[in-house]
């Protein structure tokens, strides 16, 4: 309506994000005896994601987040991280693996096809 101020929320929204990536990993641990990310290095490989990251300066505004997640719901394919806004889902064995998808996925925008997941 011509005349009238944006709400808060229509003011704040941007079309650029925030982050270039936002990468979250599973943490979920169930205790049912299902299988699930938290028991198969998640929480290692999370903070070796978050630790390479600062050492190669793409993290903050603009760059890369890495985040902790509750249940992703595809434990079944585990452990497992998502990298958004593309909606890439990654398995992963190691810190190797971690490396490799932080090379290849968030430096050079290209995914690592060995570990996707569909």
């Amino acid at each position: 309506m011509p005349g009238t101020r944006p709400t808060t929320y229509e003011a704040s929204m941007s079309d650029t994000p925030y982050f270039k990536h936002h990468v979250f990993f599973c943490m979920n641990s169930r205790e049912d005896g299902r299988e699930s990310c938290g028991p198969r290095g998640a929480e290692q490989a999370q903070k070796h994601a978050k630790k390479r990251c600062k050492q190669l300066n793409i993290n903050g505004e603009g760059n890369v987040r890495i985040n902790q997640a509750g249940c992703l719901d595809r434990c079944e394919h585990g452990p497992v991280l998502v990298v958004y806004p593309e909606g890439t889902w990654y398995t992963y064995v190691d810190t190797s693996d971690i490396d490799e998808i932080i090379d290849s996925h968030l430096v050079n925008g290209q995914p690592v096809e060995r570990l996707k997941i569909k």
